[in-house]
């Protein structure tokens, strides 16, 4: 527990936890004491489901806009008049057209360019909108995981995705405004090339383009993620954290 945070516990909602960087915050934020709401479209290993402050596990399709409002009610059916403290939208998509190829502007059906915008840029905004009330309750914090691929052009993620990410550091920015009326902070975190079971050889070349020679690990976005959630950074709202190993300044 950080110096100076509340000893009660505190209430997050995650998306997309059943692996990667959603798994290992929530798994951050329990060992400090966290109760845990989170969804995905599959379950989360059993172990997890073990642990006392992971308390609700939601399956939901956040690309379908009638499955997210299940969501949202669910959660805060589960929540009650408690205060949300944090809520955390991790889940997205980097998809492939038939031919395992990146998702451009030239290639792919234009409605899977609509399902990627739906997880990536959509549902943050309707989760936002339907934990509001929530997260005022709690003086919350809102962060939303971008990508380096919102910034710059990246072999490995297509315009889509990239485009719907670069949309989304503009909400975060546009959301700190209007929910500081709230008394919520709205933040961003954009990773770099970070160690997950999605990430195979072909990304080793990238490696010399990161200053710090290293990909990054889960834990080390999660700590992030978390510091932006605590009283440390209650000054700081529409700014967006680069976890690249600074790889966005090359």
């Amino acid at each position: 527990m950080t110096a100076g945070e509340p000893t009660t516990p505190r209430t997050l909602v995650l998306t997309g936890a059943s692996r990667g960087i959603g798994h290992a915050t929530v798994q951050y934020f329990a060992a400090r004491g966290w109760h845990v709401v989170t969804c995905s479209r599959t379950d989360v290993p059993p172990e997890c489901r073990r642990d006392p402050n992971w308390s609700h596990h939601i399956s939901a399709d956040l690309s379908d806009p009638a499955s997210t409002q299940n969501f949202i009610t669910a959660a805060i059916a589960a929540l009650g008049e408690r205060p949300l403290h944090a809520l955390v939208n991790n889940a997205g998509v980097s998809p492939k057209t038939a031919y395992k190829e990146r998702l451009g502007s030239l290639n792919g059906d234009l409605q899977d360019w609509r399902r990627v915008f739906e997880l990536n840029f959509f549902a943050p905004l309707r989760l936002a909108r339907g934990f509001a009330a929530a997260l005022h309750r709690g003086r919350g914090s809102i962060v939303n995981v971008t990508s380096i691929a919102g910034h710059a052009v990246h072999p490995f993620a297509g315009s889509a995705y990239s485009t719907s990410k670069a949309a989304l550091s503009a909400l975060t920015r546009e959301m700190a405004v209007e929910f500081a009326e709230l008394g919520v902070r709205v933040n961003a975190v954009a990773p770099g090339e970070i160690e997950t079971e999605m990430v195979g050889p072909e990304y080793e070349p990238l490696i010399p383009r990161i200053p710090l020679h290293r990909m990054g690990t889960t834990d080390e976005v999660a700590s992030v993620i978390y510091r932006l959630c605590s009283s440390d950074f209650g000054y700081v709202t529409g700014s967006e954290i680069f976890v690249t190993g600074g790889q966005h300044l090359t």
